[in-house]
């Protein structure tokens, strides 16, 4: 079994950097960490980066995990060779960009594009946002699937994800304490469903609502309180279409033994305790 450790970044292609990077800083509130020619890195926590935007086509989306070690990223290598999966092994230069030892890039079953890092940078700077959003730093990732049972069983049989809770036929996956670090959605393409950042409180996802509403970007979903997670949410709509989340509060699952996924309606009520509806494709039936 592959043991991941985290999820550490997303890499998003945009046909607009400087757009996106005026986004990601007034509106999302990341911290711009590090320029390339035709990309820029934002950090969100103590990482060097959580999201790069880069120069590319808008549907070239990666979403990165980190492996605890060398030997483990070999045989990571190994195992998914020996499943069928075209495995990049990253050269100097692109671990360079990437900000990390090594990695190895490939497709899951459903097509999305996926890393598995060794060593990612941290940093000695603490993250600095530039408005008052209260992010607390980067925490998970909705992935889209066409075959919602296929792709749990790779991130559960392949690798060591756990299902917390199933929404419908979606299942929320956690790699550590955190509820979830993935989430699989519904979708006919492959792609990141959304991008997660955790915020400090209440304050802070009401403070938000307010100022995107303010600023005319579109509000997909929230302000609510996820009955899965228990965690309060706001999502919104960034470049490209992408969808954000902030979120607050999550559940931490300390005892693996006696905890039990739970079963959750495929409708706005397994959504939202609080009865908001979300207008977002991967959540509708």
């Amino acid at each position: 079994m592959i043991e991941l450790k985290d999820v550490v970044y997303c890499r998003l292609g945009t046909r607009d950097l400087e757009g996106a990077e005026w986004y990601a800083v007034n509106i999302l509130g990341l911290e711009v960490s590090g320029r390339r020619p035709g990309a820029v890195y934002f950090k969100s926590d103590a990482r060097q980066h959580t999201l790069c935007y880069f120069d590319g086509d808008p549907a070239d989306q990666t979403t990165a995990f980190e492996i605890g070690s060398a030997a483990d990223l070999n045989r990571a290598g190994a195992t998914l060779d020996g499943l069928g999966h075209s495995i990049h092994y990253g050269t100097r230069e692109e671990c360079e960009l990437r900000h990390v030892a090594a990695f190895i890039g490939f497709n899951d079953p459903m097509g999305n594009r996926i890393e598995f890092v060794l060593r990612p940078d941290t940093t000695a700077r603490a993250y600095h946002g530039t408005r008052d959003a209260g992010i607390t730093g980067f925490s998970h990732v909705g992935l889209c699937s066409d075959n919602l049972e296929r792709d749990e069983l790779f991130w559960t049989q392949v690798c060591n994800a756990r299902v917390s809770d199933r929404i419908g036929d979606a299942p929320l996956m956690r790699l550590g304490t955190i509820h979830h670090s993935i989430a699989l959605f519904p979708y006919h393409k492959p792609g990141i469903q959304h991008i997660n950042h955790q915020v400090g409180g209440t304050d802070d996802i009401q403070r938000s609502f307010n100022f995107v509403v303010e600023n005319q970007v579109n509000v997909t979903f929230g302000p609510g309180r996820h009955p899965t997670s228990s965690a309060e949410f706001l999502y919104f709509t960034g470049p490209e279409g992408m969808t954000f989340e902030y979120s607050s509060g999550v559940v931490e699952i300390h005892d693996e033994p006696l905890w039990r996924n739970r079963q959750f309606h495929f409708e706005p009520k397994g959504f939202c305790k609080w009865g908001s509806a979300p207008n977002i494709a991967a959540f509708k039936d």
